[in-house]
């Protein structure tokens, strides 16, 4: 029997027989993902059996995302990272990245602006909207809800991304919204 979940990670499979056999097992790594074995963890008993499968946090398979189309980060953070096939893409605001301002005081103006930044930090990691799989929403006010969605729906294809949205109690700089997202790629 092969464990198959490994094709995922584009990796070879597993024959867990071998596992059951007890023959020696190595530790095999296959670019960012580690599978290992150990003999004497594995029994007789179907339910003891098990291969582990691990996301290694080697840097070199860790890639900072930087434009200069979209806002600078506020503090020590990345605009996004890519790691193993997936792209994570930092809190926007709808600063204007040329002067690190706000477009404009209200909710609607700065939704525009923070899915355009988004868009670009996701242009320049080689995804675009439709890449999206899941997006937070933070607002200052939750009363802005309605007017947001009407604004992202422009934004997202169909199927829409998974999201959740809170009201906080503040933003960085007064902000009325930030958005953050996480991409396939």
């Amino acid at each position: 029997m092969a464990w198959s979940a490994a094709r995922s990670f584009h990796m070879p499979t597993i024959d867990m027989g071998a596992l059951r056999t007890g023959a020696p097992l190595a530790v095999a790594g296959v670019g960012c993902a580690s599978v290992a074995g150990w003999r004497s963890l594995v029994s007789s008993k179907p339910s003891s059996r098990f291969a582990c499968l691990a996301i290694s946090t080697d840097a070199r398979i860790k890639e900072a995302v930087k434009t200069d189309k979209a806002p600078a980060a506020l503090g020590p953070y990345s605009q996004a990272i890519k790691a193993n096939n997936v792209l994570y893409v930092s809190g926007c605001l709808g600063l204007i990245p040329e002067t690190g301002k706000f477009i404009s005081d209200d909710v609607e103006g700065q939704t525009e602006q923070v899915l355009k930044n988004m868009g670009e930090i996701l242009k320049a990691s080689g995804a675009d909207y439709s890449s999206v799989v899941k997006t937070t929403i933070l607002l200052a006010d939750l009363k802005d809800f309605k007017a947001v969605n009407e604004i992202y729906a422009k934004y997202f294809p169909s199927p829409a991304p998974a999201r959740s949205t809170f009201q906080v109690a503040a933003l960085p700089l007064d902000a009325k919204i930030e958005i953050e997202c996480i991409a396939a790629l």
